[in-house]
């Protein structure tokens, strides 16, 4: 078997006839990575609605796009993708408002908790809205190669996959983490929940304990989990944001071993962030006898949501006959974060316990 990395799929087909997109919100995500993606793609947006209406009128100003006065505005925009990049408890809310039989992009978390996320469901399958929720980790040019790569049997079967994060990471950029009681799973490291169920499938069960730091006051910053997949695939998580003693030792990588090959990639987003580093892929092929590396024509940021867009415009056109990361399949997301926080809430065995010999 031949190893071409310049085969292995990094983008997703562009929609023959983008409809205009809606997005409410005017928060950071949308001016450093929604708007960027889109105009790098050419999607056309419409214009954006937020409450604030002077925060929406300039970042509106800034991309040279329509602030709306209303959210009736917004909704009248005929043929729309709607894009809710808005806090999780107000997804509901705007959903239930949305035309029937709408198109709909959902900012992850779908939801504060699995109780919202199933409410969300409701209201999508009430109003007929296919909607897709924004875990656009598995869409980043460096994901869609490596599902590529292990499609094309270039690694075998998947026996073991390693998740490994030692950074800091600047919890005062976000002011309104603050109090919020969950934190680093249901915000950070559901996205690599995500991309795992979409590459191995659903878990049996999890094993998680996730914990805050004392040089901070947010919840939770650390995570160790491992995801059950049976007696063939080990499956762990260990996630450390306060590893805080300069750049050299830190590291935000996945190591993905199958029985022919394997595969690292390095998320840069999240090294130095927010100023970030190239993401990086690389490969051991089978047959190989050496790795290579997969030169990357974008990154996570902003390129990950191009692609997502992508492949809910061509589902809407019906060009796409899958709609990937649906509310229905982001609802086993919310599941596997909600049993991992329940895992982490759950009594450890002691080992006092344990039978004397």
């Amino acid at each position: 078997m031949t190893f071409d990395p310049k085969s292995l799929r990094q983008w997703w087909p562009k929609p023959t006839k983008p409809r205009p997109i809606v997005i409410f919100g005017a928060g950071s995500i949308v001016g450093d990575a929604h708007l960027p993606a889109y105009n790098k793609a050419g999607f056309p947006v419409a214009g954006l609605y937020d409450p604030n209406g002077e925060k929406a009128k300039a970042l509106a100003d800034q991309w040279g796009i329509r602030a709306f006065a209303s959210e009736a505005e917004a909704f009248a925009v005929e043929g729309a993708i709607f894009d809710l990049a808005t806090p999780p408890a107000a997804h509901a809310s705007i959903l239930s408002k949305l035309p029937r039989g709408s198109f709909a992009l959902i900012q992850k978390p779908m939801g504060g908790d699995l109780a919202a996320a199933t409410e969300i469901l409701r209201v999508c399958r009430e109003r007929d809205i296919k909607a897709a929720v924004n875990f656009q980790l598995r869409f980043a040019p460096m994901m869609l190669a490596l599902y590529d790569a292990v499609d094309k049997g270039y690694l075998g079967e998947v026996v073991d996959f390693d998740a490994w994060l030692a950074l800091s990471t600047p919890w005062g950029l976000w002011p309104f983490l603050k109090g919020l009681p969950r934190i680093e799973i249901a915000m950070h490291s559901i996205h690599y929940l995500d991309f795992i169920r979409g590459l191995l499938g659903n878990p049996q069960g999890v094993h998680a304990k996730t914990i805050g730091h004392p040089s901070h006051q947010v919840a939770q910053t650390r995570t160790a989990a491992i995801l059950d997949y049976g007696d063939k695939v080990r499956c762990v998580l260990s996630v450390n944001h306060d590893h805080d003693f300069g750049r050299k030792f830190q590291a935000c990588e996945f190591r993905i071993s199958g029985t022919k090959g394997a595969a690292y990639i390095k998320l840069g987003v999240n090294l130095d962030y927010p100023h970030g580093e190239p993401d990086d892929l690389w490969i051991r092929p089978a047959g190989g006898s050496d790795w290579v590396e997969v030169k990357l024509e974008g990154a996570w940021f902003p390129d990950a949501f191009v692609n997502r867009m992508a492949n809910l415009q061509r589902f809407a056109s019906g060009e796409d006959q899958e709609l990937i990361g649906s509310v229905e399949d982001a609802w086993q997301t919310m599941a596997l974060v909600e049993a991992a926080y329940q895992s982490s809430a759950a009594p450890a065995t002691p080992i006092a316990a344990l039978p004397k010999v």
